[in-house]
């Protein structure tokens, strides 16, 4: 591969300097370019090799369906933002991973729901939100998620209090925690369309984390 790919990465136009930055630092450490997309700057996917819809501000609600009156720190703009870019890679055949809020909005874009507050939906579930690596998740082995990080249990962190709930159209679970939250979905086939709701961005001096980073870049550089 003579060029590096290029993965666009979209971040919260608020407070998003620490996650951008370790963003940029796992695409790099991956042998790829990333771009930073935001709803206050550059906002267009054209010319990417691949995308990562990162984690932050809450989707609105009228999206899939949800209440409005649960909408807690929404960015209709970054919404819009998200949306058109998915189009664009996904209209293209280009590698996608979300993170998080990623996760969900993937799962939004092709038709899916969200549980938005996991809390009341899940009564016994503990409330945990820590950027270290505190909550375990089964990865499905027949996953495409396992071929890229590995099956079985892994420790992950936790900072949402939303989750996937109705799967979008040809959207399968690829990893729950121990009390059946979705952790992760994949799109079925061939192409490399991953979501994960934990952050990976703050643990990739962990390896099969860093291995999110190498899927998707390496996925970026075959289509190249």
């Amino acid at each position: 591969m003579s060029a590096k790919p290029c993965i666009g990465v979209t971040v919260s136009s608020r407070g998003a300097a620490a996650t951008w930055f370790a963003h940029w630092l796992a695409v790099r450490r991956a042998g790829g370019l990333p771009l930073r997309l935001a709803a206050d700057g550059r906002t267009g996917a054209d010319g990417l090799d691949g995308l990562i819809i990162g984690g932050g501000d809450d989707i609105g609600a009228d999206l899939y369906g949800g209440e409005l009156t649960l909408n807690v720190r929404i960015d209709t703009a970054r919404d819009r933002m998200e949306r058109r870019a998915l189009d664009t890679v996904l209209g293209a055949g280009l590698p996608v991973l979300g993170i998080c809020r990623g996760a969900q909005m993937i799962n939004i874009h092709l038709g899916g729901t969200l549980h938005q507050d996991i809390y009341e939906t899940f009564s016994n579930l503990p409330r945990l939100r820590t950027v270290l690596a505190h909550k375990n998740v089964t990865v499905l082995p027949d996953s495409r998620l396992a071929r890229v990080m590995g099956g079985g249990r892994i420790a992950v962190n936790s900072l949402h209090h939303q989750a996937v709930d109705r799967l979008g159209a040809g959207v399968r679970v690829s990893a729950r925690d121990t009390h059946g939250v979705v952790q992760a979905i994949e799109q079925l086939g061939a192409g490399f369309l991953i979501g994960v709701q934990w952050h990976p961005e703050f643990l990739i001096f962990r390896g099969r984390h860093q291995a999110l980073y190498r899927g998707l870049v390496r996925a970026a550089g075959e289509n190249g």
